[in-house]
């Protein structure tokens, strides 16, 4: 699952509207929109802000490329 996958399975599970995930996460409607939209360049920081209100943090993950 991707994150912008993640983020707006879990924002529909509790029933949040974008704007509601916002001003809970503290970030602002755009973020949110970039988000769910897959945008490949965001702040750490602020996804953080998000994953943290459903119980979770970025993480390395491995990946199947051999270097």
């Amino acid at each position: 699952m991707t994150l912008r996958e993640f983020v707006k399975n879990k924002r529909s599970s509790a029933k949040l509207t974008q704007q509601e995930l916002a001003e809970k996460a503290g970030v602002g409607l755009r973020f949110i929109r970039e988000l769910e939209q897959g945008k490949s360049t965001l702040r750490m920081d602020k996804v953080n802000q998000v994953l943290k209100l459903f119980g979770h943090e970025l993480a390395p993950m491995k990946t199947n490329i051999n270097d």
